[in-house]
């Protein structure tokens, strides 16, 4: 790809980036007065630290890498120019727990190449966390991170964001044949349920009607520490929809079949 920057200044770039994106956040943290609503019908909620921050990101891009994509959550797609590089943005992830004061939230940062996302940021501001995906591995600060060892979904820890993702027939069914299995079965964490499995605290997760900001930032954390992340048919995930991370091979082969049914 002509003139395309090396990965340690895109790296950096990505780390400004989400510098940017925590110092809009920060401020409204437990702070928040106005939360709206995108959807007539539920609740799909979204806040000025949302909308700022991507704005935030937004700008630095256009004004270094003009011909760069961008697809963010807040403000859509702008289409990649001929360095085909996209960064993907979800300036929070969690806004229900973001709203709710707990800090499982992240502001999730990728770049991918046109086909699959090789850096992955998970900036979780507010702890001073920042998990970060590379070719050459994870990291957490100048810490290198790795998945555990799991032979069995017996011994698993398995994390899910909510039970009410699985809303396709049959996608609750295949849910509860895992969750029957495995030692511990919590709901919740969002991106922070990825970055523990980086940094080997989970051992599965599995969701559904996720888009590819929700998930494309995370999969190089979760591989650069040694795991894998598919849909639940074992095919790449980054374009979003049912998606199964696990630690150990053994958990991810033992997932699929119960999944697939």
């Amino acid at each position: 790809m002509a003139n395309r920057p090396d990965n340690a200044e895109l790296i950096a770039f990505a780390h400004k980036l989400a510098d940017a994106a925590g110092e809009v956040i920060r401020p409204y943290f437990r702070a928040l007065k106005v939360v709206e609503n995108k959807l007539e019908d539920g609740f799909d909620p979204v806040t000025k630290a949302d909308k700022d921050a991507e704005a935030a990101m937004r700008a630095l891009i256009e004004a270094t890498y003009p011909d760069h994509g961008i697809l963010g959550e807040e403000y859509g797609n702008k289409p990649a120019g001929t360095g085909g590089l996209t960064w993907v943005l979800d300036p929070i992830d969690g806004t229900r727990s973001f709203i709710g004061g707990f800090p499982t939230w992240g502001t999730l940062i990728a770049l991918n190449a046109g086909a699959a996302p090789f850096i992955g940021i998970m900036d979780q501001s507010f702890t001073g966390e920042r998990f970060l995906g590379t070719p050459d591995g994870a990291f957490l600060g100048d810490q290198k991170l790795s998945v555990r060892s799991c032979a069995s979904l017996e011994e698993a820890v398995l994390y899910s964001t909510t039970p009410d993702m699985f809303h396709q027939p049959g996608e609750m069914a295949a849910f509860q044949r895992v969750e029957k299995v495995v030692k511990l079965r919590r709901f919740g964490g969002d991106c922070y349920a990825y970055s523990m499995m980086a940094l080997g605290f989970v051992d599965v997760i599995i969701e559904s009607s996720m888009q590819p900001y929700d998930i494309q930032a995370l999969i190089p954390i979760v591989e650069g520490a040694g795991g894998f992340v598919c849909n639940w048919q074992g095919q790449p995930a980054h374009d979003g929809g049912q998606i199964l991370a696990a630690g150990d091979k053994r958990v991810l082969d033992q997932a699929l079949g119960l999944l697939q049914g």
